[in-house]
């Protein structure tokens, strides 16, 4: 059990860097505890709530009780499965934007400003904007992640765009292209009716190649000698060597675990539990950050919603067709309308992003009570609020210490209720007139600022984008864990690939930012890089001055 580079976790990012090693020649062993992607509740984009709610393919993680949501503990799904997260999660893609990059490299992150990442995008990507416009000078063409946009055949979808026009937003016709800011189609990672995940878009292409083998395990602890990574050792005692590198791409959640119990990470709290220190790295496990939202929910004067399919009869026959054909409501997740906005003037690119989705549910799959209905998923972006994972022990089959610490700044309430309120505007709009019964949630009667506070506190989920644990950054600053090109700081030939290392959250959802991580990871590590791109992206003239 050897190989040149030790990768863990087949999730987002670690397939990607499978993928770019092996394709370069060197031999790559994949180490992954979850099992296989197979079988259609995975591979049916229409089925998404079922996996990320299945012990089989979820590691099942809580938050500790969270103080300011009222004591509630809420889930953090994180894929156990080949293809990590991007198997179970809700295939919405989305890159950020690009000052989001810019940040990142303003905060130590040299080479990761938007002109160094965009490249990565566009080799990651084969886009196909299915006939319904885009900006294809910024997409790729051929690279291995398929992107598409599904066939927005429901009335709702344009009416939710056509609001946002008239309530005197900007519309996009690509918020993934040069102008992010805006309502236009949403995008997901699907191709031909099957989920586009990290596992089918890498791993499988990369196992198909000699040098790269897939194994199953638990990953207790990085093995170091004398201050260097040697390789991994597994639950049972087994150790997997790295002639020349481990590379950590185990999830925000695991990987700051996984160097904790290396003795790598805030030396205090390993002595506490008893863990040698190696290198103390007090920014491990810190820095937790995660997108909050709240659905805003309407009931329906028509018909028209998916409701009508949430039966046993309807689900099996939209099953069958798409095991079948591959087509109909079973091959897009539902999600085909979308839109970036700016809270207030002041702010040069959006901090609130919105899915919409033509029902009323939940991600656990419980429908509203009304019946028919339609929804708008709500949050701020760039929340300031700051959580950690912590080790709860020294034993590596205990869960970790989840903390989020969500809302946890007076700024982050006042972000949350100018999104709910912004939201009611839109539905208010002359395109929702034919469409709006009442709402349903948070409902007419919460309107003051405690009794929208009340709503978010019962109310607020998590977007399932935890990220930052491992924050990269540059090798003088005590807080930093990873320098730009991922190596870890303190010692050698160890690295971490995953979202783990974002400084900040981007605007969005995590999928795309995260494979593109593992992308330019991958040549940090074979010694490489792209050239830097010249695109300008879109900023609102008026930023300053207008929100709209």
């Amino acid at each position: 059990m050897e190989s040149d580079y030790v990768i863990v976790g087949a999730g987002s990012a670690g397939c990607a860097v499978a993928y770019r090693l092996a394709e370069a020649g060197k031999s790559v062993l994949v180490i992954e505890h979850g099992g296989t992607d197979a079988g259609p509740f995975i591979q049916m984009p229409a089925a998404l709530s079922y996996p990320m709610n299945m012990k089989r393919y979820d590691w099942g993680f809580m938050s500790e009780p969270e103080p300011h949501l009222g004591g509630r503990k809420l889930v953090c799904p994180r894929g156990k499965v080949v293809g990590g997260s991007s198997s179970i999660n809700g295939m919405v893609y989305v890159r950020g934007h690009a000052m989001d990059y810019d940040h990142w490299a303003e905060s130590g992150a040299d080479g990761w400003a938007y002109v160094d990442v965009l490249p990565y995008f566009k080799r990651m990507e084969a886009w196909d904007g299915n006939g319904h416009g885009g900006d294809p000078a910024w997409r790729g063409k051929d690279g291995p992640l398929h992107v598409t946009r599904g066939p927005r055949r429901n009335p709702l979808f344009k009416a939710f765009v056509e609001a946002g026009r008239q309530a005197g937003y900007e519309v996009t016709d690509d918020y993934n292209g040069r102008k992010q800011e805006g309502f236009g189609p949403m995008e997901q990672t699907v191709h031909k009716g099957q989920r586009w995940s990290a596992a089918n878009a890498y791993m499988k292409p990369a196992l198909k190649l000699d040098n790269c083998e897939l194994v199953r395990g638990l990953v207790e602890r990085v093995e170091m000698t004398d201050g260097r990574a040697t390789g991994v050792v597994l639950a049972g005692g087994k150790v997997v060597k790295a002639r020349v590198e481990v590379i950590l791409a185990a999830s925000s959640i695991n990987s700051p675990k996984i160097l904790m119990l290396s003795g790598i990470g805030p030396g205090k709290h390993l002595a506490e539990h008893g863990i040698e220190v190696i290198a103390d790295r007090p920014g491990v496990g810190a820095n937790l950050q995660d997108h909050l939202e709240m659905y805003i929910q309407y009931a329906s004067k028509q018909p028209i919603t998916l409701y009508k399919y949430w039966n046993m009869i309807s689900k099996a026959v939209i099953g069958a067709q798409w095991l079948f054909t591959g087509t109909g409501l079973g091959a897009s997740n539902q999600f085909e309308s979308a839109a970036f906005i700016r809270s207030r003037a002041g702010v040069p690119y959006p901090d609130i992003q919105y899915h919409f989705l033509p029902m009323a549910v939940r991600y656990d799959g419980q429908a509203a009570a009304e019946g028919h209905g339609f929804q708008a998923h709500v949050g701020p972006m760039r929340s300031t609020s700051r959580g950690a994972v912590t080790l709860r022990s020294a034993d590596p089959a205990e869960d970790p210490v989840i903390r989020f610490n969500y809302m946890s700044t007076e700024q982050d309430w006042d972000e949350f209720r100018t999104c709910i309120r912004l939201t009611r505007e839109i539905f208010a709009q002359e395109a929702f007139a034919p469409f709006v019964k009442h709402e349903i949630q948070p409902g007419d009667a919460h309107q003051s600022d405690d009794e929208l506070n009340e709503a978010i506190r019962e109310h607020a989920e998590s977007a399932y984008h935890p990220c930052g644990t491992c924050r990269m950054g540059r090798a003088d600053d005590p807080m930093s864990v990873v320098d730009p090109e991922g190596r870890v700081i303190g010692v050698d030939a160890l690295r971490v690939v995953d979202s783990s290392v974002f400084p900040r959250i981007t605007n969005g959802n995590l999928n795309g930012p995260s494979i593109m991580t593992g992308e330019k990871m991958a040549d940090h590590i074979l010694g490489r890089s792209l050239p830097r791109s010249n695109d300008v992206p879109w900023v609102h003239p008026d930023w300053q001055t207008a929100q709209r």
